[in-house]
Order: C-alpha cells, then structure tokens, then sequence
C-alpha cells in the first residue's frame, strides 16, 4: 500500500500523496491528507520492508506543505482554516492537526528532528478553533473572530463535514488529555459524552447528513459516518473505561445485525466493519501513528491472530455474556495488564490477552 502510495507521489503533477486515487487519478474526495497516518502506523510500528521510510516522510512533508492544496495556505499561515476563505474549515483544521501529529511521530522515529519539531507545533492547532464560551469546536473567520452563526446540531453551513460539532469536536485523536483539560476536566468530560449518546436530536438535525440515516445515530452519537467512531473509547482518559465497556458493546449490539441492513451507515473502504472486528478483539487504535490501542470489552469468547511474524496471539474473554460488557481484569501472558491499553508490541510478541468479564463494573 505504501509503495503504491509513494509511487503515486512520484508521478503526481501535484508531488502530493493520494487523497482519494481512483483508477490512478486524483479526485480529491475527501478532506485531509491521511495516506501519511497510514505511512506513519507502519513507520512508527517497525513495519518497513520494502519502504524507503526516509522517502515516505519526505512526501508527507511535501504534501502538507502544498500551500494551494484545500485551505493550507491559510492553515499555516493563521493556525486554522478560516470558514470565510474555504468551507468545511473545522473539520479542515482537526484533521490536517492529526495528520500534523502523525507525520511528527514518523520523524521522530527516524531521527528528524526538524521536521518533528516543525509538524509537533502544526499539530496543536486544533485549540485555535476551539470556542471556550460554547465547549465547542467553531468555525473562525480570516480575521480571527469566531463565526456567529454557528448551531452545534446542525451539520450544514456549520464548518463541518459528515458530523456536527458534538461529533467534530472530539476529534483530537493524537491529544485527548489536552482536549479533556480544555472541556473542563475528566468528570465534566464525560458528563458530555453521556450527553452526547443520551440526547434527543430532532429530525431537521440529521437531514441533511450525509450517507447515512436515523439508524446510523445513536442518541447524538453518529456511529454511521466514521469521524466519531474513536470516541467511545474516550471515556478511558476520563478515568471511566467502565463507560468506554458499556458504549461500546451498546453499539454493537445497536448498529450491527446479520442482515441486508445489517451497518447502520457507510462502510468507507471497509471502516464500519473494521470497528466490528476491532471491538470484538477488545481493542481500538484512537491514533494510528501511536503504538497503542485502547482497551474496551471485547465481544469474543476466544480468538486466535495469526501473525505474519509466525507467531500467534491468543485473546480469551472469560465470563462471557451479553450482561458481562465489563472488564474486570485483564492479563497479558499471566500478568496484570493494569492501563486501559495494549501496545502494538506486546501484540505482535504473540501468546495470550486475557480478559475477564463481569456484569458489574470495576470502579
């Protein structure tokens, strides 16, 4: 995947890695640049064979600095997108940040510090957009002001795209700590994450959402479309993984049935199902271009992975029911796993996740 990538670089009249390549051309579908998310999971986790990692970083940075490229002019010039100057600017702002961070952690590991400094500061703009007042992420004009216009239901008009601003403004996938701190603190956090799975939203809200309908919605929550699909998991930096357990099984049980209608939204290049499988092992990666996955409750009595290193890593989910959501405690080869992640090491060393089930959770 990454040499294709890569060689679309090399060919591209744009010299930028693919956004959205369809039948070798650029159609620039979709916002952000996240073929370096990719490059950098596999950088960052050691799985470079074949790749010239010091390439593949070198076309990440020329792609986030294409100043015509989608607002990025104005992005690296001011912090942020201005809603006034190119549209869908929030959403614009937290993705390229993500990306940002993502292309940080692969020079990091490839000793650059230049460009890990440069792309560290460049993956902190997400706070320029966040709007204290409201507790929201909001859409700035080109002379800093925030836009008074602005509905946190509504999706259309609003500076996002595919997700209102309940759903758009969890996404700091690289920096929760910061962003919960920003929000008010861990309690006052999850207090908004119940909200957000808890609350009514009126038809007029979802209507113009994209790809997906009524079904795909959970409370607020927008399982369907994927810019919310890490944030479940988020209650595990707000010191209540016990949530993270309940939400997760919740939503499998809501959004996934063996039937024609079986997703509950767009499965975009496989990502509704691959939460399916990733919840049901009992880990999730927030971040791609970290090494760790988030712990949740898994949905599998037993699963084997079989490694392409040949090893094997077996994952056993004891007590397990449909009332045991919670995790009791979890084992890596025998011994106590006590954090609410599994690293990609300690996956891929193989032997045994063990996780014990309860219908109560562990406080």
């Amino acid at each position: 995947m990454i040499r294709s990538m890569t060689a679309h670089y090399d060919q591209s009249v744009h010299k930028m890695l693919p956004v959205w390549s369809h039948y070798a051309n650029e159609n620039w579908c979709m916002i952000g640049y996240h073929s370096v998310s990719v490059i950098a999971d596999a950088i960052v986790k050691g799985n470079v064979e074949g790749i010239d990692a010091q390439k593949a970083l070198d076309a990440s940075v020329q792609t986030a600095r294409t100043k015509y490229y989608d607002g990025l002019e104005f992005y690296m010039k001011l912090g942020f997108v201005p809603e006034d100057k190119n549209s869908s600017s929030v959403s614009k702002t937290l993705e390229y940040a993500y990306d940002d961070w993502a292309i940080a952690q692969m020079a990091k590991k490839l000793n650059r510090t230049d460009v890990y400094d440069e792309f560290s500061r460049r993956s902190e703009n997400w706070k320029n957009v966040y709007d204290s007042s409201t507790g929201f992420m909001r859409p700035k004009m080109n002379d800093g002001k925030f836009r008074e216009k602005f509905d946190a239901l509504q999706t259309n008009d609003q500076g996002f795209i595919e997700g209102n601003a309940w759903n758009y403004s969890l996404y700091v996938p690289h920096d929760p700590e910061k962003m919960i701190e920003m929000m008010g603190g861990k309690s006052k956090f999850a207090a908004h994450l119940d909200e957000l799975f808890t609350m009514n939203l009126p038809d007029e809200f979802f209507a113009e959402t994209e790809d997906i309908t009524r079904e795909g919605i959970i409370g607020n929550y927008v399982h369907g479309n994927e810019p919310s699909h890490h944030v479940a998991y988020l209650y595990n930096w707000a010191d209540a993984p016990q949530k993270t357990q309940e939400k997760v099984r919740m939503i499998l049980k809501n959004q996934y049935r063996p039937t024609p209608d079986g997703l509950g939204g767009n499965d975009d290049c496989g990502q509704m199902s691959a939460w399916f499988l990733f919840l049901s092992l009992g880990f999730y990666p927030v971040a791609p271009g970290s090494d760790r996955y988030a712990l949740g409750s898994p949905a599998i009595k037993t699963a084997v992975l079989k490694l392409e290193n040949g090893k094997t890593l077996t994952i056993e989910a004891r007590n397990q029911a449909d009332k045991n959501v919670y995790v009791e405690k979890v084992s890596i080869n025998g011994k106590p796993l006590n954090r609410n992640y599994i690293t990609h090491g300690e996956i891929i060393n193989g032997g045994k996740l063990t996780f014990t089930m309860s219908d109560k959770p562990t406080l």
